[in-house]
């Protein structure tokens, strides 16, 4: 849909997308739509969709949907995730405070086929994140604790409308360590709530047993999925 963001909190400092337009001489804070934001809605010569019924599609993974650069592109966005109420659609967010502002009016209590993720990296963001993101009206709410950056208690905002927390390392040559007691951690309080849990990945530095890993990028979920702590 679009492309490029602006860096909004410690999670964002290593920022994949950074990394790679770095290597290509691009400017990811440059936010621009993409040759294929009406994807969606797209269609064949014989007038059927180009994305099936039945698809499942991320939205801006290489921005933030609710990003404010991208305010006027956001109507027509919703536009699409309304017209293909036959596809899943799913949104990664750290900016969710400003759901209720970029949401459409007729948004009721959430669209069937949308998925909300909101991102938190540390302490801090969950206490800020966490608490407006359980009061907005969403049919499928996830969160994502990636990168992970510090010990996190979100025992106290877990509760039954939340799928699944999924847990991961941080990524890349100037990666910060991620501490398996921390992984553990979240998932003891996804446990205690009946809540799922998904350890995604370990990230490029991983602190397991007081000894510090250096994990290669393709094992990096491999290695994850090795430890066999998924609910």
């Amino acid at each position: 849909m679009w492309h490029g963001c602006t860096k909004y909190s410690e999670g964002c400092r290593n920022c994949y997308v950074y990394r790679r337009d770095e290597s290509v001489g691009r400017d990811a804070s440059a936010v621009v739509k993409t040759k294929q934001f009406d994807l969606p809605v797209q269609k064949k010569r014989d007038g059927s969709y180009k994305i099936p019924s039945g698809s499942h599609l991320y939205a801006c993974m290489t921005s933030d949907f609710f990003l404010d650069k991208a305010d006027e592109w956001r109507n027509d966005a919703w536009a699409m995730i309304r017209e293909r109420s036959d596809m899943k659609f799913t949104i990664i967010t750290k900016r969710i405070v400003r759901f209720d502002e970029c949401k459409p009016s007729d948004w009721g209590d959430g669209y069937d086929n949308v998925a909300i993720v909101c991102t938190i990296e540390n302490q801090k963001e969950c206490d800020v994140r966490f608490p407006v993101f359980n009061s907005l009206p969403i049919k499928h709410k996830y969160i994502a604790s990636e990168p992970l950056l510090s010990p996190i208690d979100m025992s106290e905002y877990l509760n039954e409308s939340i799928i699944r927390v999924v847990a991961g390392g941080e990524s890349g040559s100037n990666a910060r360590v991620c501490d398996y007691n921390w992984i553990l951690d979240i998932r003891r309080q996804c446990v205690e709530k009946n809540v799922g849990f998904y350890f995604k990945q370990t990230g490029a530095k991983f602190l397991k047993d007081k000894r510090l890993y250096f994990v290669p990028r393709k094992l990096q979920h491999l290695q994850a999925k090795k430890a066999g702590i998924n609910t």
